[in-house]
């Protein structure tokens, strides 16, 4: 219950809060009294009420506390969700209490980061980061609602330039790699593993018989240390394989056995530190794989010098858009956290996919059409002649 009392000269209001506390407050003139207990009672009834003292932390001292309770994600993420708070969201809000930040505040941190020259996906990064501290406070009863919704984002026209290997190209990047790494190149372009979860894989995980792969983690370099964790959508999976592929992991496995039962490994027997693989065998092998095709007279068939690992990935995906298989299914094969992720990546693929189908569905007409038992299949008129607009007789 609410109640104003003349104190003095002043006029006092308290409140009793959900927290069944009470709050009291002086003010010289009532109007003001009454104007408080308004807005504090309306808050309650709607259930945006926060407490005063709550809302008074600075966002350097909240954010900080936030990031170590931060333990849903891998470290290698957290070392960039760290990078962006310290870095970006502190210097900005740091010295605001929550309570006070307001969305216009969200929008000048989205203005100065574009201003800055950072990239449209780098800022969506930061802000996205930053948004997940004031949902947290939100939740945590340190602000009624997240300054960081409805505020708009700098859109990203630049599509990431991916490449795409034909089979062809893959085997002359194969055949220019170390014999021991020639397996993983068939690997991430046929089964389409990224390159942590090719890291992190062993043996008891694959199925040479059944021709599958249980992709049930990944592996990151965090600060100089190699550790092993959850895939990126933190989602296990199993990817089928062709034969081929099961026969050559097979064979590799026999001939670079593993003490800890990986099945890659390095030269030295160890595990796999993927920016030393790119470095000295994954560059290498793309430069003398392009040079051979080009002193083969075959330039057009050159593997593309901007080729990244994740490239191989990208590849496995063209394959199987190329070969009729539906946007759900390349899903579940590359591990995506949704369909979006797939739509976004791919869908410029899809419509030569469409047009393939098209013509399996033609020729499978046609086929049947040629069968003398199939006379109801034939169409009496042409195209032209259905489309042609009807005479009208005089």
């Amino acid at each position: 219950m609410a109640h104003i009392q003349k104190r003095g000269s002043r006029w006092q209001a308290r409140y009793r809060g959900p927290d069944g506390r009470e709050r009291t407050h002086r003010f010289d003139r009532k109007v003001d009294a009454e104007a408080w207990l308004d807005t504090n009672g309306a808050d309650i009834a709607r259930g945006m009420w926060i407490d005063p003292e709550a809302g008074k932390v600075t966002f350097e001292n909240y954010a900080k506390t936030w990031l170590k309770t931060k333990v849903d994600v891998s470290p290698r993420t957290l070392i960039n969700v760290e990078g962006r708070i310290y870095n970006h969201a502190i210097p900005h809000f740091g010295k605001l209490r929550m309570a006070d930040i307001r969305p216009i505040t969200a929008r000048a941190f989205v203005a100065k980061l574009t201003a800055a020259g950072r990239a449209p996906s780098t800022v969506k990064a930061i802000f996205l980061t930053t948004s997940q501290v004031f949902a947290q406070a939100v939740v945590d009863g340190v602000m009624a609602r997240n300054p960081c919704s409805g505020v708009a984002l700098p859109s990203d026209r630049r599509q990431e330039e991916m490449h795409f290997l034909n089979p062809s190209q893959v085997n002359d990047l194969a055949n220019s790699i170390d014999d021991r790494y020639r397996a993983l190149i068939y690997t991430a372009a046929y089964a389409g593993l990224r390159a942590g979860e090719l890291v992190a894989l062993r043996v008891s995980s694959l199925d040479v018989l059944g021709g599958s792969i249980a992709v049930t983690g990944a592996a990151s370099e965090v600060r100089g240390e190699l550790t092993f964790g959850p895939t990126k959508t933190g989602r296990s999976r199993v990817v089928g394989i062709p034969r081929f592929l099961a026969q050559m992991l097979g064979e590799h496995i026999g001939r670079y056995p593993s003490v800890d039962g990986s099945v890659f490994t390095a030269r030295e027997g160890g595990p796999i530190r993927h920016r030393n693989l790119y470095r000295r065998h994954f560059r290498p092998a793309v430069e003398k794989a392009s040079a051979a095709a080009i002193a083969q007279h075959r330039k057009s068939e050159a593997i593309p010098e901007g080729l990244r690992f994740h490239d191989l990935r990208h590849t496995c995906a063209a394959i199987l858009i190329s070969n009729g298989r539906h946007m759900e299914e390349v899903k579940d094969h590359l591990g995506h956290s949704s369909i979006r992720v797939t739509s976004d990546r791919y869908g410029h693929l899809f419509p030569s996919a469409r047009i393939a189908l098209a013509d399996g569905l033609e020729a499978a007409f046609q086929q049947a059409a040629t069968d003398p038992a199939a006379d109801n299949l034939r169409t009496v008129a042409t195209i032209s002649e259905i489309l042609a607009p009807a005479q009208t007789a005089i």
